[in-house]
Formats: structure tokens, sequence, C-alpha cells
């Protein structure tokens, strides 16, 4: 069904609803004891949810003050002005920000220095480790060739030499024994003295004393000496590669300390940056201009709060005014919770102003919030309601920002349909039932119900136009005597 036409069966719907009010208090509806009784009308029906709320701007600009802590305005743009992108909307003190840069900049100013220090103390640490790695690889490197030179050079050299020593010793003692031999022949015949032949027995002797200290020094080269010099010789090589490998780890942690030393100094760097760069951030944020153009209006106003004014304190996001982006406006209003079944989103909506006379106005709800409003939550813990948007069709020009409002929401409509007001239905054990007048007196009856409207319920089968029902049915079930409540 088009919107026009719901909107056109509304009306006779009221007043049809009406009518059998009366009608039931009157003529048709006849008083036994204390009973009452109405009839079942067919006819033109709407299912509604009525609230009062307000007129909002359907997109807007909520400005809030994004300086830390607490700080007073200074200067404020007054309230309902039009203001152009750019007009300045708020000044707030930012006078203890502006110290606390000069502070900051000082602090900043000793970190990079001490940031400097430590890439100079980096490099040094490089250079240095990289000479004390140098000259513990050249001692390793002479090490090892002297194990080498004594191996393959001094040894053999020293072997040969005294094996050779040994051989002459050797020759010396058989020629010096044959000239001995000789001279004893020419002794006995008398060629030579006795005094000759004890110089030649002399140098026999003498000859097998060079030969055995030959031989002995030779075995001592071999069995002793040498294996000394080698034990030395590689003794120093071990003792030099262990140099060198203690020599670049300890080189390594001192580079790496160093630039764990440059790291801690960047980032402090970093940090005094950052926060130097906040400040001067939260001391541009004091000064607060129009993002775009718009009617100023202020948000503690709309909270219904102290309006603001210069020399209040305000606090970090904070909401502070509130700028509208379009010329569509929206009815903002709080469901019950008892009404959160019936309504969804893209419902029709009739909206009236006060400020409004005579002028209804058309939309569709836009949204239902999934939470209570916490705020009237807080001042009544027993109250949900639900904050729900209503986009209103046209108003440009009529409509204001903060006008009070009145919201119909269509739920359903019905040209034709059978109701009976809702203090006609009661449920027992979760089925719906109505009493209807006969003539022996009161008959309970089963019926099946759809929606209500807070006053009439529609009925979807159990009774028929024209009969006649209790308006003050029984509180206890006449079949069970269990207590009985109303359907809604």
């Amino acid at each position: 069904m088009k919107k026009s036409v719901l909107f056109k069966i509304a009306i006779p719907a009221v007043v049809a609803a009406g009518g059998m009010w009366m009608l039931s208090r009157g003529g048709s509806s006849e008083a036994v004891g204390t009973a009452l009784y109405a009839t079942v009308q067919e006819g033109p029906l709407v299912i509604n949810v009525e609230e009062y709320g307000e007129i909002a701007p359907s997109q807007q600009l909520t400005i809030k003050s994004e300086v830390q802590g607490r700080c007073s305005i200074i200067s404020l743009v007054p309230e309902g002005k039009i203001v152009k992108a750019g007009d300045l909307l708020v000044q707030l003190d930012a006078s203890a920000k502006i110290d606390e840069k000069d502070s900051q900049e000082i602090t900043l100013q000793n970190a990079k220095s001490s940031l400097e220090v430590a890439k100079e103390e980096l490099d040094i640490q490089k250079n240095q480790s990289a000479s004390d790695v140098e000259l513990a690889e050249q001692d390793y490197t002479f090490a090892k060739e002297d194990l080498d030179k004594y191996e393959n050079g001094e040894y053999p050299t020293k072997l040969i030499a005294q094996k050779g020593q040994l051989a002459i010793s050797e020759q010396q003692v058989k020629q010096a024994k044959d000239k001995y031999e000789w001279s004893k022949k020419l002794f006995a015949e008398d060629f030579i003295s006795e005094t000759e032949l004890e110089g030649d027995e002399l140098s026999w002797k003498s000859s097998q004393l060079s030969f055995e200290s030959a031989k002995r020094e030779l075995e001592l080269l071999e069995t002793f000496t040498h294996r000394r010099e080698l034990a030395k010789y590689k003794s120093d090589v071990k003792q030099k590669g262990m140099a060198l490998e203690r020599t670049r780890k300890k080189a390594a942690s001192a580079i790496a300390k160093a630039e764990s030393n440059l790291r801690a100094k960047e980032s402090e760097y970093r940090k005094q940056v950052q926060r130097y760069e906040k400040i001067t951030n939260q001391i541009d944020k004091a000064t607060i201009r129009a993002p775009r153009d718009g009617q100023v209006v202020y948000a503690a106003s709309r909270m219904g709060r102290e309006p603001l004014q210069e020399g209040q304190e305000v606090w970090e996001r904070q909401n502070l005014i509130i700028l509208p982006t379009d010329d569509s406006f929206l009815a903002k209003i709080n469901i019950h919770e008892a009404s959160l079944k019936s309504v969804t989103t893209g419902m029709p909506v009739r909206i009236r102003c006060d400020a409004v006379p005579n002028r209804v106005f058309e939309g569709k709800v836009r949204k239902v919030a999934p939470m209570p409003d916490n705020e009237r939550r807080w001042m009544n813990p027993d109250l949900k309601e639900y904050p729900t948007e209503i986009l209103i069709d046209g108003g440009a020009g009529e409509l204001r920002n903060g006008m009070g409002c009145k919201a119909e929401i269509i739920v359903e409509q019905y040209e034709k349909a059978l109701y009976v007001p809702v203090q006609c239905v009661v449920r027992i054990a979760g089925e719906t039932f109505v009493w209807v007048r006969g003539a022996g007196g009161d008959v309970q009856r089963k019926v099946t119900v759809g929606l209500d409207n807070s006053r009439f319920v529609r009925i979807l089968s159990g009774l028929s136009a024209g009969e006649e029902v209790s308006l003050t049915p029984p509180l206890k079930d006449s079949n069970s005597g269990s207590d009985v409540e109303l359907a809604k």
C-alpha cells in the first residue's frame, strides 16, 4: 500500500475508534451490575507507536576538545551564528602547553646531543675492534708460520748438521785409530819416539770422546729438544688462536653494546621528538576553527546542560559545538522496550511539530539502537528506551534544529479489520480469550489477535462484527480458577 493511502486511512481509524468508545459508553453498551461492553467494530485500523522527541540535522559534525586534560575557554563564537569554513569557533587556553613546549625543546636538544655522542662512540668502537682483531690475526698467523718454520726448516737443518757432525767424528775416530796402530808398528822398529806414540794414542782417544759427544747431542736433539720445541710452537699457535677468538668475541660484544646504546639513544630521541610534536599539535588544537559552513549549536544546550561560556573549563573529548552538514533533518525519539518488537527500519512515520502547526511531515524509520539509552537508564534503572532516528522527507526552511516533535510510527494499517479495545482481551495459559455477551450471561471465547496500538487490538479470528464483548473480563479463569492477564 502506498504511503499517501496509508496516511488517508489513519484519520478515519481514529475517528471510528473514538465513536466506538463513545458508543460503548452510551446506548449500545449496557451495564449489568458493574459490567461494561464494547461492540466489535469493523473498519479502518491503524497500528502505530507514538513518541515525543526533537528535530536534529540528519548529518552533523560534532566538534570536540582535543586538548589533553582540562583547560579554560578564552573566546567563544556566539550560539546560532552562521559561520564559514575556517572561522574561529573556540580558543582554548594553551599557556601551560606553551610552557611545556619550551621545557621539551631543552629535553629534545639533550636527547639529540646524546644521540650524536652514541654514533661517534660506535664508530670509535668499530675502529678499535677492527684494529684489535687485525693484531690478533697477525699474531696467530706469525705463530703458525713459526711452527711451520721450525718443523720444516730449523729442525731438519739442525738434524742434518748434527748427523753430519756425528759422521765426521766417526771418521776422525777411524783415522786416529789407524794412525795409532801404524805408530805402534813404527815405534816397535824405533822409527818414532815413545812421545809421538803417546800423542797418536791421545788423538785417537780424543776423537772417540768427540764421537760420543756428537752421538749424545743427536740423541738429545731427536729425543728431548725437538719434542720440547715442537710442543712450544704448537702451544703458541693454540694460544694465539684462542686469543684471536677472544678478541673477536670481545670486539663483537663491544660493538653490540655500542649499537645497543645507539638504539636506546635513537629511541629516546624519537620519543622526545614525538612528545615535542604532540605538545605542538596540542597547542594548535587549542585553536578550533569551523571545518565547514554552518550554524553554530552548543552541544551542551542539546543535552540540557549549562551552555558554554568564556572562562568555563572543558575537558578532553568533551562535545563543544555541533555543525549541520546538510539541509535534511531527523526526528530523534526513544522507543519504550514494550513497543520495540513492533518497530523496524523503513516503517513510515508522521511527524508533527508545535512550531509548525497544521503541517504533517512524512518520514521513515532509519535506525533503531541495539541498546537502550544509558543516560536515561542511569536516571531511572527501570526505564529502558531505545534511541531511534527517523529521516524526514523535506522540511528545509521550516524545521529547525532542536524543535520538539511528535512522531507516529505506522506499524500496520488496514482498510477493513475487526478490532476491540485492548482491555477486552486477556491471556490464559498462553492463549487469548474474550467474554462475549450472551442471553444467559457472558461466554468465554478463544480468539486470535494481531497487533495493537495501545488502544485497540486487531481480531484475526473468533469474533464477528457487531458482537459485544466485556470491557471488564473476570480476574479468574472460570474453568481452571487461575489468574488471567491482559493480552497486551
